[in-house]
This record gives C-alpha cells, structure tokens and sequence, in this order.
C-alpha cells in the first residue's frame, strides 16, 4: 500500500515565541507557542514540527499580558502544547544527551530532532533510536548550495561542515534514524518554492522518510514537491502563518489535484 504524503506545519520557537524567519537570521514575532498549538489541532493536522532556535535559550519574556504567556523553561512549554495538541508532534532544539530527550518524551513529545548534537557524535542517534525505537529519532540537516553543491552547515547554518548533503543523509540512516528533515537555508522566508532537485536527491538515496522544507510561498509549491519527488512529507513555516493561506486549504487542494495526502 502506498503511504500518504504528510503535510506538517514547522513552529520555530524563539526565547518563547513563535517567530517568522528568513535566513535563518531575520526573526519576527508571530505570536504564542500555545495559541498557535491549539489552532493547529483545531485544523486536524498530520503532524506539527516545533524547532526551538532559541540562541540562549531564554524563555522569560518579562510579559505576561492576555496575548502573549511567559514561560519559565522548555519543560513548561511542551507540557502546555502536548495539552492542546492532539496530533504527533516532534520537538527539537537544545538536545545535547539522552536527558533533554527523556524529558521531551515524558512531558508529550512523540519524537525528537537533533542537529548539532548529531554532527558532533553521530552514535547519539543511535543511542536515541534504542531507547524509544528510531521512529522518535529524527535529525535535522541544514543545507547551503556552495558551488553548485549542497553541502551541510552547523550553528544555525553559520558553520560549514564539509559535508555533502547526501553523504551525511545516508550516514544519518547507517546510525539508525527513523527520519530526516531537510531545510534549505537559501530558500528559508523566501517563498520561491523548493529545492526540487537535492530533496529529489535525497529521497532517491534513502530508505526512510524525508521531510523536506524550505521555500513554500504558494500551495502549488507543495503540488510541485509531491509531483516530482517521492517525498515523504512536505513541512513548511511561514506559510501557515497567514489565513489565506491556512493548511486546510492546502491540504484540499491538494487533495483536488490528485496527490494522496492524509
């Protein structure tokens, strides 16, 4: 039976908040980590991404008005999304051993994103994959095209590693994860759809899911992406930050165009 493509919104949490980013470098405000929960579940969505970029991770806001909470810690946050999130979700972010993951898991994660961590020690992955089966151990590969190739950066894509997309991609899978999650650092905030070719690439090369992102500005962005890769899911930000362009109008259209989303 073939499997249904999954559509998943990416929250990217910055010092507690939702932000919008491009770059990887500019960031705006777009509102409460737990608002933005609630009104995705009330969407009925696959699955939802929360990716902490915090760079100090600092999470008191020195405000607690109606509009936006403070949050003490990353603890207290994911206890209040799982509350109002009754999809699969996926939390990543600041993971650097195997307790951050507990404690993901045990305050309503369903799986677990690693990026850094990964590149540093690679059995990290593994270690993850044992203890709660690789469908919780996702990692995250940010990717710039330097000369024509994709290769992989560090430290909220400040870093090059030296490391080709797809060789790092298939080295992840060797260790044992049950997923990974591609993002294009050029295309990030600029809405000029994806980036068909190396996503198509990596698809091609691995056994387990892709989830790729970066670059949605249209729904035909996502129609483009299904019909001309294999991909396992199509994850996107900014995007379903704006009505018009809300994810159940996504997820219907494509549906009308005939890809076999859940």
């Amino acid at each position: 039976m073939m499997l249904k493509t999954r559509l998943i919104p990416v929250l990217n949490i910055m010092n507690g908040l939702i932000v919008r980013s491009e770059d990887f470098i500019t960031h705006q405000s777009m509102g409460n980590v737990v608002n933005q929960a609630s009104r995705y579940n009330e969407w009925n969505v696959d699955e939802l991404i929360y990716l902490d970029i915090s760079r100090e991770f600092s999470y008191d806001l020195g405000r607690d008005d109606h509009k936006i909470s403070r949050y003490s810690n990353i603890e207290e946050i994911i206890q209040r999304i799982a509350k109002v999130c009754f999809m699969p979700l996926a939390f990543g972010g600041g993971i650097k051993k195997i307790e951050d993951v507990d404690l993901r898991i045990k305050n309503g994660a369903d799986k677990v994103i690693i990026n850094t961590k990964a590149l540093e020690d690679s059995s990290f992955i593994t270690t993850i994959s044992n203890k709660y089966g690789s469908q919780a151990a996702i990692v995250s590969v940010d990717y710039r095209i330097i000369d024509g190739q994709a290769m992989v950066f560090d430290n909220f894509g400040s870093i090059p590693t030296n490391k080709k997309l797809v060789d790092w991609c298939r080295e992840i899978e060797s260790y044992g994860a049950g997923e990974v999650f591609i993002n294009s650092i050029d295309r990030d905030g600029k809405a000029n759809g994806y980036d068909i070719e190396n996503i198509a690439e990596v698809v091609d090369a691995l056994k387990i899911p892709v989830i790729a992102c970066g670059g949605a500005g249209i729904v035909d962005d996502f129609l483009e992406l299904a019909e001309d890769t294999n991909v396992s899911a199509i994850a996107a930000g900014n995007i379903f930050h704006f009505t018009e362009n809300a994810y159940p109008r996504a997820k219907k259209f494509l549906k009308r165009e005939g890809i076999n989303v859940r």
